[in-house]
């Protein structure tokens, strides 16, 4: 286990100013293993739930609610972490590292992000897309 001080160590100009802490959306929907940790509150969830079907994975787990449940996130995937403003998003990312999380970003926090990327042309790439690549299988 890492502890948060050794997390904070690390956060020097180098590795704030080669970004390797986020993730952008288009990236994170067009990794085949990624997943959206969307952490925003009940009440939140609760007025506008993210699905994702057609691109990836969403778990919804509420920042207050990260500690008992950190183990429902897999580590085997590129997670990108996910709230409307992202301080929440940056408080659950140093979190997860010292928990020996490898592959979480800080995704944008904005819903603009999520939507831009199901407006229907884009929708309908993405399952085209994926209709090819399952029927090639």
């Amino acid at each position: 286990m890492t502890t948060f001080d050794e997390i904070l160590k690390d956060m020097t100009f180098d590795f704030f100013g080669s970004g390797e802490h986020k993730i952008e959306m288009e990236s994170l929907f067009s990794n085949k293993d990624g997943m959206l940790l969307d952490i925003r509150s009940k009440e939140e969830h609760e007025s506008l739930e993210i699905k994702l079907q057609h691109h990836i994975p969403v778990l919804w787990i509420p920042i207050d609610e990260i500690p008992d449940r950190h183990a429902e996130i897999p580590r085997d995937k590129t997670i990108g972490i996910f709230c409307t403003a992202g301080t929440r998003s940056a408080i659950v990312y140093a979190y997860l590292l010292t928990k020996g999380f490898e592959r979480v970003r800080i995704a944008p926090s904005s819903y603009e992000a999520l939507t831009k990327l199901v407006m229907p042309g884009k929708l309908y790439k993405t399952i085209t897309e994926r209709r090819v690549a399952q029927s090639k299988e």
